[in-house]
């Protein structure tokens, strides 16, 4: 009898723009020690985030296959993924409907036979090895080459690995995870619920339907944010960001476009006010511990004022850019009904929809904001970070915690100088604490 050989498969993809340059990563690792084997990276052009995570999976699936050629049946590779939509889709609770993507999982499904291939969903900030070769491919394909794997150095920034505990044969985790939910059940005087709550990626083009929502890992089920009123683990403290938008420019009390395409304005005196009480309300408090803000003038001001009050550096974080608003940038929103009516009607209704001129949609913000959000709260984890942004970023950091709509946007108020707050937990979970408090400013 051949003895089985374990491997773990990490893998992840990236668009930016969705569809723009993209690229995947993907590493097989040994389950039994930690020990990276193999690392794969490719820059694949211009496609969106679902098809080069698909890519991702499926360099990693051919890398395990390489590394032990005549395992034959033997070989049991473990699939962790921060995107639900492959994960789901692969694991055959979710239909495949996309052209696109039905072809990517069946070249996926056909490199190992399928009971040795399972999957799980990991956040984002447990994958990335995986995560920071997409970005190294795209970085490539950015300066016209391709990855080379001599030059990377994804696995040095990445997380200490613990080996796998022996699942036993596929099924059996499935097995676990009903025995979990009847304990759980039980030991809240209940009994277990046949349902699934689904996550679905911010950039997933497809319509969850899983076709048995009973069939769910164990190790899924452990990653997943518990919801409710029942008693929660021990998680540890929070990485909470304090999103403070920056004071007031010129532009603010006009109600102008402006964004990260525009002319970049300085703070007004008024600005510049509602940043020294900013400062002090936050010294007074004594709760804030690292700064971040978005590189645009107004937000470094800002942020400065706090930071020289506090004794504290700043770090600037691109994804923290405000929206570029293309042809609207500096124009009231009656002006762009005016001159752009066609445009804004459409934008207004359509997440995917970019202002004229080519600037952002509130997609790809929402994937960039997304992006700087894991960043940041594997970096702070535990600790509070006033994160100095501006509106649509802070609107995004709030409607993806709450898993709202895109729309939910156009719902929310956020004054100039207006703090929110949302606390982000080790199990996925988000909690928004505050909106829009100007009580400083007062």
């Amino acid at each position: 009898m051949s003895i089985a050989r374990r491997l773990v498969v990490e893998a992840d993809g990236g668009s930016r723009g969705n569809p723009g340059p993209a690229g995947y990563g993907a590493v097989v690792i040994d389950a039994a020690t930690g020990e990276t084997l193999a690392e794969a990276a490719e820059y694949i052009g211009v496609a969106t985030n679902n098809v080069a995570e698909y890519r991702g999976l499926i360099a990693g699936l051919t890398a395990a296959k390489a590394l032990f050629p005549d395992a034959g049946d033997a070989l049991r590779v473990h699939v962790r993924m921060d995107s639900k939509l492959v994960v789901e889709q692969m694991s055959g609770r979710w239909k495949i409907k996309h052209p696109d993507m039905k072809p990517l999982a069946a070249r996926a499904a056909a490199i190992l036979p399928p009971s040795s291939v399972t999957y799980e969903w990991i956040p984002r900030a447990q994958n990335k090895h995986a995560d920071r070769l997409a970005n190294e491919a795209m970085d490539a394909g950015r300066d016209g080459r391709q990855w080379e794997a001599s030059a990377s150095t994804a696995e040095l920034d990445a997380p200490a690995r613990t080996p796998l505990p022996d699942r036993g044969p596929p099924g059996d985790a499935v097995a676990g995870a009903a025995k979990a939910r009847a304990a759980l059940a039980a030991a809240r005087g209940g009994t277990a619920d046949a349902g699934t709550l689904f996550e679905v990626d911010a950039g997933a083009s497809e319509e969850p339907e899983p076709t048995d929502v009973t069939a769910v890992t164990l190790a899924s089920e452990a990653a997943s944010p518990q919801v409710g009123w029942a008693a929660a683990p021990d998680l540890g403290a929070p990485a909470t960001f304090v999103l403070l938008r920056h004071g007031e420019t010129l532009l603010t009390p006009e109600k102008r476009f402006s964004g990260s395409g525009g002319t970049d304005p300085e703070l007004s005196a008024v600005g510049r006010d509602q940043a020294a009480r900013a400062a002090l309300h936050f010294a007074a408090l004594g709760t804030v511990q690292d700064i971040v803000c978005s590189p645009l003038r107004r937000c470094r001001e800002t942020a400065a004022a706090v930071a020289d009050r506090l004794g504290l550096d700043v770090r600037i974080e691109d994804g923290l850019r405000e929206s570029d608003f293309g042809a609207w940038e500096g124009l009231t929103f009656g002006e762009v009904r005016e001159r752009y009516g066609d445009d804004l009607t459409a934008w207004l209704a359509d997440p995917e929809t970019a202002p004229t001129g080519g600037g952002e949609s509130f997609t790809e913000v929402a994937d960039r904001v997304a992006a700087a959000r894991d960043r940041l709260t594997a970096r702070y984890a535990g600790r509070t970070v006033l994160v100095v942004t501006h509106v649509t970023p802070i609107k995004t950091l709030v409607r993806l915690a709450l898993e709202a709509p895109a729309q939910s946007m156009f719902r929310m108020e956020l004054s100039a100088a207006s703090i929110s707050t949302v606390a982000y937990y080790g199990d996925g979970n988000a909690s928004v604490r505050l909106l829009n408090d100007t009580s400083h400013l007062r």
